[in-house]
C-alpha cells in the first residue's frame, strides 16, 4: 500500500496578527498617499503674478473674452473653453491666461 503523503504544516496565525497587520498596512497606505498629494500640489507662481502682462498677451487675452462674449450672446455658453489654433512665433501667453481666467482653482 502506497504510503499517504503529507499535507504541508499550515502555520497558525491569530485574529490579532491578521487584524494589526491590515491595520499596518492601512496606515502605511495612506501615509503614502498623504505624503504623494502633498508633494504633487503645485507651488505658488508668485514671480508673475501681480506684474502687467505684455502688449500681445493682453490683445490675445481681450480676443479670447471678445470670442466668449459672442458664444454668450449666441447662447451657446457651455462653460467649455477650447483652443483650436497656435500662433507660431507668438509669446507663450500660457500663464498669463490662466492667471486671468483663474486656471488655479
Amino acid at each position: 500500500m502506497p504510503k499517504p503523503t503529507r499535507m504541508p504544516i499550515r502555520i497558525p496565525m491569530s485574529r490579532r496578527r491578521w487584524i494589526a497587520a491590515w491595520v499596518a498596512l492601512c496606515a502605511a497606505g495612506l501615509a503614502v498617499t498623504a505624503a504623494l498629494n502633498a508633494s504633487s500640489a503645485p507651488g505658488p507662481r508668485s514671480e508673475k503674478r501681480g506684474q502687467p502682462v505684455s502688449a500681445e498677451c493682453a490683445e490675445y487675452i481681450a480676443d479670447v473674452e471678445r470670442q466668449l462674449a459672442e458664444a454668450r450672446k449666441d447662447g451657446q455658453d457651455d462653460g467649455v473653453l477650447a483652443f483650436s489654433r497656435t500662433r507660431s512665433g507668438a509669446e507663450d501667453c500660457t500663464d498669463e491666461l490662466r492667471d486671468h481666467f483663474g486656471g488655479d482653482r
